[in-house]
């Protein structure tokens, strides 16, 4: 089970409305929190649950196995940042801690340190930290199980992703503290750094969870207290703390998916105009400067994993364009000075993905085309329907990738 497939159930129902293979329809009783869902269209959601409920064959094959995923979930975790077997520096386990991944061991010297860097090679040292891992786990079982209750209105899912949620982020045994001052430590050069708030890049999900158990029995006025209260303490870090204010100016993937957090925790905790401030920077401190006018990432591609990286990052502006329609502010049109836009930023990456172009740029492990699939599903809908011919196309030509939706570099 993982956040890639858990990305991928929601892009295949939306692909059965963008290929024609369902008469889509706008569902009833829709819950406002359902609306606002940011890494799922809500609306398209709602649809789904309807034909759901009227029997659609196709949807209730994915809908079953969602099910058998949820049935899986309903034995993992609980999840917790006191799992892990070392003492972060501060001496309080409650604090989040993780290494950078492509940090290793200096071979010339006795001690190794201080470590050096290898691009896009993960040092195995990093799974012994389990923080990272098990928040991860965490946001794509909650994930599931949510979507698992939004469908089959099983109390049995709510509860179960209830008791997940309330063990990370409430409970005074278990919570994390809600910063990320240990985030990505590099042996013998620091102790965290603001590179490591890239962790928790898709605690969006975990507020589209929320919304989505809001309805259940499950869910209370102290736990939404809790989980609110945890997501502002976590946004008043990510914005005021040092770390915080080095990671919102990176200038690649990591300032991207700064922006993405920190508009979804304010839309989140109703700080609309602090979301909505943050978006309109974005044109320029992120379109502006990430794309170029072919729509090429030129940050993105100097990576050794430039591919990779260019979708991930692609996907973070995407997101934040999404956020942008709960905040008024329309990044799916806007168009740099140089004249790229989010479109062809994707049109860009298109043609390696669909075969008929070599990628020039370096990728020292291989090109997976399932990557885009998600991309091209959410175009499909703000663009062209073409894209979403196109995801269909992606899902034939490689059945051994179709449950992945979006990779995750690491």
């Amino acid at each position: 089970m993982s956040i890639r497939t858990a990305h991928y159930f929601g892009f295949s129902l939306t692909l059965l409305c963008l290929l024609g293979l369902s008469a889509c329809q706008p569902g009833s009783n829709r819950e406002t929190d359902v609306l606002k869902l940011v890494f799922s269209d809500g609306d398209q959601l709602q649809q789904q649950k309807a034909l759901y409920q009227e029997g659609d064959e196709r949807v209730m094959q994915l809908v079953d196995q969602l099910r058998a995923e949820a049935d899986e979930a309903m034995q993992a975790g609980p999840f917790s940042v006191m799992h892990k077997e070392q003492l972060p520096p501060s001496g309080d386990k409650h604090d989040y801690m993780s290494q950078g991944p492509y940090w290793w061991p200096d071979t010339t010297k006795p001690d190794g340190l201080p470590y050096i860097r290898r691009d896009g090679q993960v040092n195995p040292e990093r799974a012994t930290l389990t923080d990272h891992r098990e928040l991860g786990d965490l946001i794509s079982t909650s994930e599931i199980l949510s979507r698992a209750y939004f469908f089959t209105e099983n109390e049995a899912y709510a509860q179960r992703a209830a008791h997940l949620l309330r063990t990370w982020f409430v409970d005074e045994a278990t919570r994390m503290n809600p910063h990320l001052e240990y985030g990505q430590a590099i042996p013998g050069r620091t102790e965290g750094r603001g590179i490591g708030i890239i962790e928790t890049r898709y605690l969006g999900q975990i507020t589209d969870a929320v919304a989505l158990l809001r309805p259940s029995e499950a869910w209370n006025a102290e736990l939404d207290t809790g989980m609110t209260t945890w997501m502002e303490s976590y946004l008043d870090w990510l914005t005021n703390s040092q770390k915080g204010q080095d990671e919102s100016v990176h200038p690649n993937n990591h300032g991207t998916w700064y922006d993405v957090q920190a508009v979804a925790l304010a839309l989140f905790t109703g700080q609309d105009s602090l979301a909505k401030n943050l978006l309109e920077k974005s044109k320029a401190s992120r379109l502006d400067e990430h794309l170029e006018a072919d729509g090429a990432q030129p940050r993105e591609l100097a990576r050794t994993l430039s591919y990779n990286y260019s979708s991930m990052n692609l996907y973070g502006l995407f997101t934040l364009a999404r956020l942008g329609d709960h905040a008024g502010v329309d990044l799916w049109h806007y168009q740099t000075p140089k004249g790229a836009t989010l479109r062809n930023a994707l049109d860009y990456l298109i043609p390696a993905a669909m075969g008929t172009q070599a990628w020039t740029h370096e990728q020292i492990k291989p090109l997976d085309p399932a990557v885009l699939i998600p991309h091209l599903a959410i175009a499909s809908k703000v663009y062209d329907p073409k894209y979403g011919e196109q995801a269909g196309e992606l899902i034939r030509l490689h059945p051994e990738e179709a449950g992945v939706g979006l990779y995750l570099p690491r």
